[in-house]
């Protein structure tokens, strides 16, 4: 369900973060279901309980899951048409498409990076 890459320069409540919302938005966990316990995934991935509490936290904070006090974790129905994570990626989107045409990348260019990302394809710079 979870990995965690201690390669990766992201802290690690970040990566448990970053796992749990992308299964979130792509219903691989659905609303409403119950997410397992930081104990369970503390154990599970020998990390300190106090690091999947603060991506719970955040996943919490950010609208992604809801707590029952008693009862656990669970994923919450997100809206992504209206949600303020959307805005915050085409801001950056904006952003570096901008500079990219700064550094002379065509119209042409960009429209054939969006339609590989589109296919299903990647970019040879692309990370992970």
């Amino acid at each position: 369900m979870i990995s965690v890459n201690l390669r990766d320069t992201r802290p690690i409540y970040e990566q448990i973060y970053d796992s749990l919302r992308e299964q979130i938005v792509k219903s691989i966990i659905k609303p409403d279901e119950k997410l397992p316990s930081v104990r369970e995934i503390a154990a599970e991935l020998s990390i300190n309980p106090n690091t999947i509490q603060r991506a719970f936290g955040r996943l919490e904070q950010e609208g992604y899951v809801y707590t029952v006090s008693g009862r656990g974790t669970f994923a919450a129905a997100v809206n992504l048409l209206s949600h303020p994570r959307r805005e915050e990626l085409f801001s950056k989107f904006d952003h570096n498409v901008s500079e990219l045409l700064t550094y002379g990348v065509t119209g042409e260019e960009l429209m054939e990076r969006v339609q590989l990302l589109l296919k299903g394809g990647r970019t040879n710079d692309s990370n992970e």
